[in-house]
């Protein structure tokens, strides 16, 4: 009558419980083949779509922290670095088709300029393709929303050409005290003798 009645060990429990997020256990546990069996994993979310799923570690590091399916997702030009390109100065963004802000995408890219991306975050819509996004500082990489500022196209003509006229002038001053420096140390010399 005793052989009729199961036994499980308490590895065997184990197996049949859902794992918790960054609970760790051997390949074998999990029923990994013989090579991935000697290596631990992690039960890891993907960072994009929140699945779980087994994620071996590498040296202390996660081996990816997006599943499969995210990460063909991404793929898609050939200058593709992790979702990020660099055209005409600017930083450009690969955008899912799901993304409540593809609409202002490249349409055949998927790629958005990262400062307009960023300013339409900040507003919560998407940005019309006459709204200018104007850099404060000049530096096309410095995408903070305190740099940004958003205007029509002849405000930013306006400001492009008031911050030229700008530079112009401080450009003057500069020279001019220059020379103004070396007219005094000119004046020196001369007392001097």
């Amino acid at each position: 009558m005793s052989n009729l009645i199961p036994t499980y060990s308490i590895g065997d429990f184990r197996k049949l419980m859902v794992p918790e997020l960054g609970e760790i256990r051997r390949g074998r546990e999990i029923g990994k083949s013989s090579y991935a069996s000697r290596h631990n994993f992690v039960w890891h979310a993907c960072i994009s779509c929140g699945k779980p799923r087994w994620v071996r570690i590498i040296k202390g590091k996660l081996r990816a922290d997006e599943c499969h399916t995210c990460a063909l997702k991404n793929i898609g030009h050939k200058n593709f670095r992790c979702g990020i390109i660099y055209r005409d100065g600017y930083r450009e963004i690969l955008l899912n088709r799901d993304d409540f802000f593809f609409a202002m995408a490249n349409q055949h890219t998927r790629y958005v300029k990262e400062h307009r991306l960023v300013m339409a975050k900040h507003l919560g819509r998407c940005l019309h393709p006459w709204e200018i996004v104007h850099h404060k500082n000049h530096d096309r990489l410095d995408n903070r929303i305190e740099n940004l500022q958003l205007l029509s196209v002849d405000k930013h003509s306006q400001i492009t050409l008031l911050t030229r006229r700008i530079k112009k002038l401080e450009d003057k001053i500069d020279e001019q005290s220059k020379l103004i420096k070396l007219l005094q140390w000119q004046i020196r010399q001369e007392v001097k003798v």
